[in-house]
């Protein structure tokens, strides 16, 4: 039992950090037909491979001088999300999978990031994304991370039910663990 009184399981020992990367179940038909969520996955890539493009609209720029102190502010949230983000995916090991559908015998886990959120590299996707838009300053960019966050919130979904099915005690998890960031609507769900 954790902290809150839930059963969980020990993850295994960490090996090999190749384990990670493995298991996925990445395919060609799987691209096609959304088996696991490779759409989400494919979503979700593309709008963080979009955060490199150039600031738009560029004349505001140009009118306005950004402030350094957003942009330095900006570059320390991005650093911030990275830590988070390499959290996650430790505490996660051999369950890690890109796709919203769990890994097969995966374990779940409910310690470490994931006592205070249940979602923590999607949340340090966020956190890097408004670091980029601080950094910026670009309407380009506040309008990849308001569409990565509904991306993020769905692909959540369809995670969570998935895990639902596979791990019993996810509900009891779900019900008194944050999403992805407490209390915001939207990212912070509990009882659908």
């Amino acid at each position: 039992m954790d902290n809150k009184g839930l059963p969980f399981k020990e993850p295994r020992q960490q090996g090999d950090w190749r384990e990670s990367f493995q298991g996925w179940g990445l395919s060609w038909s799987g691209l096609l037909n959304n088996q696991k969520g490779e759409w989400w996955l494919l979503a979700q890539v593309v709008l963080i491979c979009a955060h490199i493009l150039p600031t738009w609209p560029s004349e505001l720029l140009q009118a306005w001088s950004w402030p350094v102190v957003l942009h330095v502010t900006g570059l320390m949230v991005f650093a911030v999300g990275l830590g988070l983000a390499l959290q996650g995916f430790l505490a996660l090991g051999p369950s890690l999978s890109p796709l919203p559908d769990p890994k097969p015998n995966a374990v779940l886990i409910t310690t470490g990031v994931y006592r205070h959120c249940r979602h923590p590299l999607y949340r340090a996707v966020l956190i890097c994304s408004v670091g980029v838009v601080l950094a910026k300053g670009s309407l380009l960019h506040l309008a990849l991370l308001l569409i990565l966050v509904a991306v993020l919130n769905g692909k959540a979904h369809r995670e969570e039910k998935r895990l639902c099915n596979v791990h019993p005690d996810y509900l009891t998890y779900r019900s008194s663990t944050p999403a992805i960031l407490p209390g915001l609507p939207g990212l912070d769900w509990r009882q659908d």
